[in-house]
This record gives structure tokens, sequence and C-alpha cells, in this order.
């Protein structure tokens, strides 16, 4: 992980501290934080109710695929969207016709890691588990930039540093714990992090609910303790993102992912490494942290509300031209300009955007056209060479203005 972040050299690493890791987050606007990022949790579960199980399948299709090309776009690594989404899709089981994505055991192994981690999230974590999702990270147990230890914790000498910069003028963010000391701190989270398991906390404070942790709050410490270890050599971020996964679904109590935390973290990225990396210095009030990283839950869940609201403008747009006769043509345009949503097609179609989609002559994409406009599917705007069309939905403004 690399970032422009100013090095916190004159603080103390939260690992140093005497009390660690006996973290804190009772600050001032913790609980808002948390109260409004719950808000909008339930109003994704409402919504993904109200659009039925097509639809929520949907949803939860688009937010896998988001999930795994964010967490790698953190690192850095651009993964091939077709690929991410014929492996998410085989996963869940989704036969696609004419499949002729590339296969990428890179992409397998992350969609096999964020299935394992919802599916597994009435189990206890172990070092097992941590070292199977490691492998996957990893096939072929080759970096494509050095060889590292897979499936293993680090156990060189030298100390793991989160460094950017050019060479010679590097700065270091962040030290982690000694190679000597990850064996007992992950037992220590782990213990932690199995204890803590919502399911559990209701069964052994049934008496006293008070007790209980909130699973948001959890989530938060959890994905920070395990990147302030850092106890591979490579993949820490990505297994820390998976573990923050398998924490939301035990506190919602449920696999279905209706929304990507990753996507938010990337949205913002510098924004979640300062938080991050100010988390790791100082003392053990998080505080700022858990309401970062509530925040982004918040975003999140807006961003599943908004990919919801559009599916229901879609399934209202067909309902409403259920009678057209639409060939394939029509049908392909159609569809691609929902796909894009508002504004998501540059510029707007054109005739000459249409033959090219198409593969038809400009007079059949001209008369095509004509006759989407006519049925009010399409609306068109300009004249001449400016000529552009749009799909017809009530609020959709296409960046027109």
């Amino acid at each position: 992980m690399s970032t422009p972040l100013i090095p916190k050299a004159t603080f103390k690493a939260i690992w140093q501290q005497s009390d660690w890791p006996n973290f804190k987050a009772q600050g001032l606007g913790v609980q808002d934080a948390l109260l409004r990022a719950r808000k909008k949790q339930g109003e994704v579960i409402g919504q993904a109710n109200a659009i039925g199980l097509k639809g929520a399948q949907e949803l939860i299709q688009s937010r896998y695929i988001q999930e795994i090309i964010a967490t790698s776009a953190i690192e850095g690594e651009k993964l091939n969207l077709d690929s991410v989404r014929s492996s998410v899709f085989r996963k869940l089981g989704v036969v696609l016709a004419n499949d002729i994505a590339p296969l990428d055991k890179k992409v397998d192994g992350l969609v096999d890691i964020l299935q394992d981690a919802l599916e597994s999230r009435e189990i206890d974590l172990n070092t097992e588990k941590l070292f199977q999702w490691h492998q996957a990270l990893f096939p072929g147990k080759i970096n494509t930039r050095s060889r590292i230890k897979v499936g293993d914790f680090r156990d060189h000498e030298d100390p793991m540093q989160i460094i950017s910069g050019r060479q010679g003028k590097e700065i270091v963010h962040f030290t982690a714990p000694p190679s000597a000391r990850v064996e007992a701190d992950i037992k220590r989270f782990l213990d932690w992090f199995n204890k803590t398991r919502p399911n559990l906390q209701v069964a052994t404070n049934s008496k006293n609910s008070s007790n209980q942790m909130d699973g948001l709050t959890r989530a938060a410490i959890a994905h920070l303790w395990f990147e302030t270890i850092h106890p591979f050599e490579d993949g820490n971020g990505r297994l820390g993102r998976a573990i923050v996964e398998m924490a939301m679904a035990q506190d919602a109590q449920s696999g279905e992912k209706l929304y990507s935390l990753s996507e938010q973290m990337m949205a913002n990225r510098l924004s979640y490494y300062d938080a991050l990396n100010s988390a790791q210095h100082g003392n053990l009030d998080i505080s700022e942290w858990v309401i970062w990283f509530a925040h982004a839950c918040e975003l999140a869940c807006e961003a599943s509300c908004e990919v919801m609201k559009n599916a229901i403008e879609k399934s209202h747009f067909w309902a409403q031209h259920s009678d057209a006769q639409l060939n394939e043509r029509k049908k392909k345009i159609i569809q691609r300009l929902l796909d894009d949503g508002d504004g998501g097609f540059l510029g707007g179609l054109n005739a000459e955007k249409y033959m090219k989609i198409t593969g038809s002559s400009k007079a059949t994409a001209t008369r095509d056209l004509s006759d989407l406009v006519e049925s009010k599917m399409l609306f068109s705007v300009g004249h001449g060479k400016a000529l552009r069309y749009y799909i017809n939905i009530p609020g959709w403004t296409h960046g027109l203005g």
C-alpha cells in the first residue's frame, strides 16, 4: 500500500503502546456516524425486498463484481472486467450465453476468497483459512514482481514497512511489528475476532445486551488490527478487506452482498489511507477511524440504493413499453442505453454510434432511430450532425441540464 501522506515518525505505532490492543471508540460523533450507517443499511435491505428476487440477485451480482474490481484497484491492479464478471457469475451459479471471457486464476482466487468469507461467517476464522486465502491470491506461488512466501506468515528479519516515493526519497508511513511477533499477534487477533462474533455474543450476553459490541465498530477494528499486524509479505490489504466482508456478514447474519465497501474505499482511496495511517499511530482511541469506516459503509449503501433505483426505473420502462415490437438491433441499443444509466452513454447516441453497435447500415440506423423516437422509447435533441438520441426515462437528465 502506498500513500502520499506525511510520515508519523514523531508518534509511536499503536502496536508499540503499552495497552495494545485495547482499542477505544467512544469519541464525539461515533454514535451518530454508526446510526447514519445503520439507517442506510436498513434502506438497502428494504429496497432489496421491494424489488423482488430477480432485482436483488442483480444487485448482489453487481456488488460482487465491484468488490473484486475495487479491492484490486486499491492495490494498483486493474482486472479485466469480462473475466471478473464471468468468474462471479460462475461462482454464483449463473449461466452466461456466449461466455468467452478469458480465464484468470487470480480473479477466480479473489472471488473464491470473497465467497468463502461470506459463506464461512458462522464458523471460527483460523490461520489455516488465512493461509488458504493467501494461496488463492497468488496462484502459482510467484508474485509478478518478486518471489514471496505464499500461504504462510512473513519471517524475514528486515522491518515490514509501508513505503511510498521514488528510490532514494522513500517515505516510511508505517512499520509493522517484527516478524517474530506475527504468529502471537495473529493468534490474539483471531481469538478476539471469534469470541466477539455477533451470534456468540447474543448467546453469551442474552441477559445483558449492552455488553454486545456494535458490528460496524467490530468490523472497523478487525480491519485496522489485521492491517497493523501486516502478517504476510504481500496481499495484506485484500485479505484485510476480506475479513471486513466476513465481519459485516456476521453482523448482518446473512451472506447476501448488498453493497461494496471496497468500492467506496477505492473511490476515496487517499482518504482511506489517511484514516488508516492516522489510526495506526498515537494512542488506542480509534474513534476517528470508526467514524470514517461507518461513513464509508453509509456511502456504500447509498450507492446500492442508486443501483436499485435504476433497476426499478428500468423495470418501469419495460412495463410501459411492453407492447413495443423490437427487432434485435433495437433491443440491443435500448438495453445498452439502460445499462449505461443516466448520462452514462457519453455524448448521447447518434446514427454513427448506432451503426457501430448494431452493425447496421446508415439507412437502417436512421429508420430504427426514427421508430424508437415515435414509440417514445427515445427522444432526440439537436439537428443535423448534432442530432442526438437519449433513453426516455422520467428523471434522467443525461447531463443536458
